[in-house]
């Protein structure tokens, strides 16, 4: 009787145990959850929220197309038909975890270390021209060790942060510094043009552009380096034959469908043939090897191809509201260096993939730019991931409760 007692007793105790060790858990991963977030999350703004989700659905949208596009390719040459897809999920994870350090970090300690990445960069930038692999007529890449290194797509988030610091206080930097400055970023597009990349120049004298234009530059002086640019671009395109070549064929590349308007025309005849609700996710016909470059340079035909219409519709409004909280997140920003910097970053993501799109539908001509977070590519990845950081970092920053040295040690 006295033994049937104790174990009720036990059975009572264990059961008390048990419920106070599940509530305890349940505080604990709570804690855990806001301990490695620079925020809690119920108080995050809410563009702050949907731009984490957003970049999730982008990311996760990303790798699908990818094994879709590539995975014919990828069986005949690699023997393996998950050997891109494998390879950008690899790529994914430190992306991440990119994404990750760039949201703890404040923004005016990104601005403050960014200047010595940046001319690392652009150093690099200038021994793709002497010392770069040539891939289709152009030497965007560099070795080293065992790692393929793309300056040009590495230093776009650096680029945001240096014009950022340039263009916050433009009417209170001397002279002299906005020289410097101005001549760097010419010469940083010269040596891009040089490769020659022309779609990532363009990218670039685009987002400083309008980087200058929210800057309070003077509109004459913009209208100066717009042409400036116009006139450089149309020089490297009369003296380089493959440029010249590729914008004869986008006026009309039925004119030559077996050789310089080739790319385009199959990327025009997998648009065309995906119709109103698309062949079907992974029915693509493209995309054994009919279209070059399918999971890269033209990763949204296929995506059209096989979405059609409708889901082309859909990824159009995705970017308009992606662009449209980068927007918010920029009128939100507290000082003109985080309002600058998330400016910058909607404009790249979204530019970049507007730009995309543009060459994959014969509306610009042909040149090699990846789709952020689409198209396959380690480089492309990990800067695209940054930029997201960034600018969910200026998004958590606008609340006023983090990034400031006051506010910083009433919560410490």
């Amino acid at each position: 009787m006295e033994i049937s007692q104790e174990k009720i007793k036990y059975k009572r105790i264990s059961k008390r145990k048990k419920s106070l060790s599940s509530a305890d858990f349940q505080k604990n991963q709570n804690n855990l959850i806001e301990s490695i977030i620079p925020l809690p999350w119920t108080i995050w703004p809410y563009e702050a929220k949907i731009l984490v989700i957003l970049v999730g659905i982008w990311s996760t949208l990303g790798i699908c197309i990818l094994g879709s596009s590539s995975w014919w390719v990828a069986s005949r040459e690699m023997g393996n038909w998950a050997y891109f897809l494998k390879k950008q999920i690899i790529w994914t994870i430190p992306g991440i975890g990119l994404f990750y350090f760039v949201l703890n970090t404040n923004i005016r300690n990104l601005l403050k270390f960014s200047r010595i990445i940046f001319y690392i960069l652009f150093f690099l930038i200038f021994l793709t021209n002497t010392n770069g692999i040539t891939v289709n007529g152009s030497s965007r890449w560099l070795m080293l060790g065992f790692v393929r290194l793309q300056p040009s797509e590495l230093i776009k988030p650096f680029l945001i942060l240096e014009a950022s610091n340039l263009f916050a206080h433009w009417n209170l930097i001397k002279n002299d510094k906005r020289l410097i400055s101005i001549f760097s970023f010419g010469v940083l597009i010269l040596l891009i043009l040089k490769q020659p990349n022309l779609s990532t120049a363009s990218l670039t004298g685009i987002l400083l552009w309008v980087m200058g234009l929210c800057g309070g530059v003077k509109l004459s002086s913009l209208c100066s380096f717009a042409s400036l640019g116009f006139i450089t671009g149309c020089i490297s395109i009369f003296n380089n034959e493959y440029q010249k070549l590729r914008v004869t064929s986008f006026i009309n590349p039925w004119k030559d469908q077996q050789e310089s308007g080739f790319q385009l025309v199959q990327s025009l005849l997998a648009i065309g043939s995906g119709g109103l609700f698309g062949q079907g996710f992974g029915l693509s016909m493209q995309k054994l090897q009919y279209l070059p470059f399918m999971y890269t340079d033209f990763i949204f035909a296929i995506f059209a191809e096989e979405f059609g219409l409708l889901g082309c519709t859909l990824f159009l409004g995705f970017l308009a509201v992606f662009s449209f909280i980068s927007l918010r997140i920029s009128l939100k920003c507290r000082n003109n260096y985080t309002k600058l910097v998330a400016m910058g970053c909607g404009v790249l993501l979204t530019g970049q993939s507007i730009m995309h799109i543009a060459v994959a539908t014969g509306s610009m001509p042909t040149t090699g730019l990846p789709l952020p977070f689409i198209s396959y590519g380690g480089n492309s990845l990990m800067a695209s991931f940054f930029i997201a950081g960034m600018l969910v970092r200026c998004s958590l920053e606008s609340t006023g409760l983090i990034g400031m040295i006051s506010t910083r040690k009433t919560l410490n």
